[in-house]
């Protein structure tokens, strides 16, 4: 993402908020719909990647590379879940 692309993305504005609290709910979801290992359970790796991806901006945003490494690693764990759950 460029700085243009981040602009509306600083910490203190709703868009900020917003993309934070995806990240949050998203990642309670997954971790909820994979526990109860039900026939939809794999779609808590698509949630857990939308929650990955959200905190790796925020992360961006914020300038904390340790949460940017440890959302970006989550994205790869979440796109092996979604690759072994649904698709293959």
């Amino acid at each position: 993402m460029t700085g243009s692309s981040l602009a509306i993305l600083t910490p203190g504005t709703l868009a900020f908020a917003s993309l934070r609290w995806v990240g949050t709910v998203t990642g309670v979801m997954g971790a909820l719909v994979l526990a109860l290992n039900i026939p939809v359970s794999g779609w808590g790796w698509v949630l857990f990647t939308i929650s990955s991806l959200s905190w790796t901006i925020a992360g961006l945003v914020l300038k904390d590379m340790s949460l940017v490494v440890l959302q970006a690693a989550f994205v790869v764990v979440d796109v092996i879940g979604v690759w072994r759950w649904l698709i293959v």
